[in-house]
């Protein structure tokens, strides 16, 4: 009998099992036998991979500024300090699974999860079934989450596939990330490239694979310098509940992610600190309400979601040349966070004559956002 029993061993399952191993029985399944291996281009906010306390390891590359493209026109956000790491997801995992062991949790890879049965846990290894029995059970089984449909869980939003590349070209500007929007190639999301190094960086988009092509095409960069290539998918919405009876949703599998970059392992982690102390007060009713600042972020990035949706290109060419003027980037230098987007853009509408100029362009904004 197990204190907790954690369904899925991907950054936020294995955070999750290194901050209640200490103190509880926790088993920690994963169908995989390995980890990493996700398309996910790993960039969490600096701030955020402080506050978590997360292995410096895993950081393969430091981000202090971005550049920002429309089809016609750029602006750049820089700053002295590193303001966000890229990380190698799989270092990542294992650290923190390195972690979670030393603390007393026990693990059971290529172990697939088949439904609960009697209040135990349905395991399925090497073609043998067995039970496992918890007093707590936790999904942070991604996306597609098996212990979501298991309690019923819905999810309201928009499930899209996401494609990334590790691409060899010349990135010589690698503290910076670039960010490219142009709905005449995805109409869906924008492009990323995420240098690894000066040599090396991951480019990639949600959407359709043939716009990430077309978008290597137009950045001069080659599909044949590839050197590795994933895929995966992601969801952009809310999932409902996040707990029923014993059982509670972390990570991807509760939908926990930013709605405008897909970004999910700093959210989860955050939501983990609050799961763990409802799991240790045995009282999972307590989970969601801790996690209501989390919940409001992507609420308020879901309607700038349906916001930049709405728009066509000639409105996103009006917002670049708002955005990159003299009193914007000072804005945006000056309160960017890169996990809480709604602090940004809030003190953009808050600038009077920044604000009069965006709503010329799309009247609608302020019932979008405000």
């Amino acid at each position: 009998m197990y204190d907790v029993m954690i369904i899925g061993a991907g950054p936020v399952g294995n955070y999750l099992a290194s901050l209640l191993a200490s103190r509880l029985k926790v088993f920690v399944i994963e169908q995989k036998g390995s980890f990493g291996g996700k398309a996910c281009t790993g960039i969490i906010g600096a701030e955020s991979y402080e506050k978590l306390g997360l292995p410096k390891k895993a950081v393969i590359n430091s981000f202090r500024g971005a550049r920002f493209y429309s089809k016609i026109q750029s602006f750049e956000i820089e700053r002295k300090t590193p303001q966000a790491y890229l990380v190698d997801r799989k270092i990542l995992e294992k650290e923190l699974a390195r972690e979670a062991i030393k603390k007393g949790a026990e693990y059971s890879l290529e172990t697939r999860f088949m439904g609960f049965k009697n209040g135990r846990a349905l395991l399925q290894k090497h073609g043998e079934l067995f039970e496992v029995e918890a007093k707590f059970y936790v999904g942070a089984d991604g996306v597609s989450s098996r212990v979501a449909k298991e309690i019923g869980a819905r999810a309201k939003g928009e499930f899209l596939p996401g494609f990334e590349m590790e691409v060899v070209g010349n990135f010589e500007r690698k503290e910076f990330v670039e960010v490219w929007v142009n709905k005449e190639l995805n109409k869906d999301f924008f492009f990323w490239v995420a240098p690894i190094d000066e040599g090396l960086a991951r480019v990639g988009t949600i959407g359709k694979l043939d716009s990430l092509y077309a978008f290597m095409k137009m950045r001069m960069l080659k599909e044949s310098s590839a050197v590795e290539f994933k895929a995966g998918s992601v969801g952009i919405g809310v999932r409902k509940p996040w707990v029923k009876g014993n059982v509670a949703l972390v990570g991807d599998a509760a939908l926990q992610l930013k709605p405008l970059t897909a970004g999910g392992i700093a959210y989860g982690m955050f939501c983990a600190h609050g799961l763990a102390y409802a799991i240790k007060q045995g009282n999972l009713k307590l989970y969601e309400n801790i996690c209501k600042d989390i919940k409001r972020e992507i609420a308020f990035g879901l309607r700038a979601r349906k916001l930049f949706r709405n728009l066509n290109q000639e409105k996103i060419e009006d917002i670049f040349e708002i955005l990159g003027s003299r009193e914007a980037v000072e804005v945006i230098e000056q309160t960017a966070d890169f996990d809480e987007h709604a602090k940004t853009i809030k003190a953009l509408l808050k600038h009077p004559k920044l604000l009069a100029k965006l709503l010329k362009i799309s009247p609608t904004l302020i019932r979008y956002l405000l």
